[in-house]
């Protein structure tokens, strides 16, 4: 029987940190990636592909700014942005597999699933917003953007003005998971959890709301892996292993490491918050809710045999 593999693109899947984003940037990058994890696919793998959409989605939130501010077209709130970013990028994604499997002359189905996400509306996250959403504005049109919307915002690290700052709280459950589990057993390619998911909680009478929020990408992606037993949770990001004493001239690559060593570097401050701290932290979630391994690696290392820095269970004594 195939396995099944949880492989989460990083934002360099999509586009590069020296590009504006057009779609033919985009597409280039997606094809890439898409041939590029194909090697998982002939070691007998079956693929669930989950993404981000950071700059993505901060693109339709500036369209909806400037359709208010031009044609008083209504703004739409950021949950229906997310789901309208799920849908480009996953309809991006699956084209450019087909395009890949019409050159490699391989037949298979992929299928995009726009995904919501269940989160707890008590999570302490709404009491901290952290997470930098939409465009950068002065501070005079930050101050009325808040007081006429009841938004928070924050002066960037780099001073290139005030932004929008939402909460990011913990997914708690993946609608759909059983269909995403389904489908890839059978074969089917899935696209879902697109930047981390819609999220969404739920009242009383369960009834349903969304929720003014972003969920982190690698962690909808590893609850996701864990909830449809995924053999395998692959993180693609820039660079082909984590590091400890990045940038430094004692700088070491990680190849197999347990969680108590894993944790153990995420406690001494190796895996910086804003780029490989989330990531570690996914993984291990991953292997701690029972997944074999978790491997992070850059999409031009993945179809290499034991690629990456992969976190493995603690061994048995």
């Amino acid at each position: 029987m195939k396995k099944i593999a949880v492989v989460a693109f990083g934002g360099n899947a999509l586009l590069r940190g020296d590009e504006v984003g057009t779609i033919e940037d985009q597409e280039k990058n997606t094809y890439e990636t898409c041939k590029d994890i194909l090697g998982l696919i002939n070691s007998g793998y079956n693929l669930v592909v989950t993404h981000g959409n950071g700059p993505q989605v901060g693109n339709i939130m500036l369209r909806n700014e400037a359709g208010f501010e031009k044609y008083r077209i209504p703004k739409m709130p950021l949950d229906i942005c997310v789901a309208d970013s799920q849908g480009g990028i996953g309809y991006m994604i699956e084209r450019q597999f087909r395009n890949v499997f019409a050159e490699l002359k391989m037949r298979k189905n992929v299928v995009t699933i726009v995904t919501q996400v269940l989160v707890d509306r008590e999570d302490p996250a709404f009491q901290y917003p952290t997470k930098p959403v939409g465009g950068y504005y002065l501070k005079e049109e930050a101050d009325l953007l808040a007081k006429k919307n009841n938004f928070i915002f924050k002066e960037d690290p780099q001073k290139r003005g005030w932004r929008r700052v939402v909460p990011s709280p913990k997914p708690i459950d993946i609608y759909n998971k059983r269909i995403i589990k389904d489908l890839a057993k059978k074969g089917q390619i899935v696209i879902a959890v697109g930047g981390g998911g819609i999220p969404v909680f739920k009242h009383k009478n369960n009834f349903l709301e969304a929720i003014e929020a972003v969920i982190d990408k690698d962690l909808a992606s590893s609850l996701l892996a864990s909830e449809i037993g995924a053999d395998a949770f692959y993180i693609i990001t820039d660079v082909p292993q984590a590091y400890i004493n990045f940038g430094k001239k004692n700088q070491k690559a990680l190849g197999t490491i347990t969680i108590d060593e894993a944790q153990k570097y995420f406690d001494e401050g190796h895996f910086a918050a804003g780029s490989m701290g989330p990531k570690i932290l996914a993984a291990m979630e991953f292997v701690k809710n029972g997944g074999p391994e978790a491997i992070i690696t850059s999409q031009s290392e993945i179809k290499k045999e034991n690629c990456g820095t992969r976190i493995i269970p603690n061994k048995k004594r």
